[in-house]
């Protein structure tokens, strides 16, 4: 789906079921991140700004879609669980069992703040909520970090579209920018995993050798 045909369904959506038509692709776009957040969120405020709906209502349902989106891939993570994870892993190639295992206690030190801080960040806000369903994170705690992680990530995009207007699509420039950064970061970070796991094999097989 290119842009123009996703801002047309987001569009429709919203002039169908108004905000809760908002809430609804927030959610769908937890489930299936190439539906950018940065793209219905600013539409919302454009929306609100029009007087199709309020700004609060815009607000509203756009966070409560967040929430639900999350809770559904914290589920997912529930689901998968911890043996399962650690069976996957010892399956995948240059992933070891005791690195996800310090994944894991990593979590368990840092994962408030990994949940509230990761809904700010494209790509990882949706993705977080696996990790902290495999860890069982408490839910009530789950709930109030998504909560507040995502109030003000929409906030700032909802507001911006409102206050842009017509010109709302100017956000998306400043998103994209932020999130091949983003991207790129977490490319980087892949590699030097694996060029150190690589190098360790390889210093591992001539020490044998």
């Amino acid at each position: 789906m290119n842009e123009h045909a996703e801002t047309s369904w987001i569009t429709g959506l919203m002039d169908t079921l108004g905000a809760p038509g908002a809430g609804l692709a927030i959610a769908a776009e937890n489930l299936f991140p190439p539906l950018p957040s940065e793209l219905i969120l600013p539409l919302a405020g454009f929306a609100a700004g029009q007087g199709r709906m309020t700004l609060f209502s815009a607000l509203l349902w756009t966070t409560l879609g967040s929430v639900l989106g999350a809770l559904a891939l914290y589920g997912v993570g529930a689901l998968l669980g911890r043996d399962r994870m650690l069976a996957i892993a010892a399956k995948v190639p240059l992933v070891k069992v005791s690195d996800v295992e310090k994944t894991e206690r990593w979590f368990q030190r840092h994962g408030n703040k990994a949940v509230f801080f990761g809904r700010m960040v494209p790509i990882f806000r949706s993705l977080i909520s696996v990790p902290a369903g495999i860890e069982r994170m408490s839910i009530p705690a789950f709930l109030v970090l998504t909560t507040l992680g995502s109030l003000i990530w929409n906030a700032i995009f909802v507001l911006a579209g409102f206050a842009l207007g017509e010109n709302w699509e100017e956000v998306t420039g400043y998103v994209d920018a932020y999130s091949k950064v983003v991207l790129v970061a977490a490319v980087l970070a892949v590699l030097a995993f694996l060029v150190v796991r690589l190098s360790k094999s390889g210093g591992g097989q001539r020490r044998r050798g």
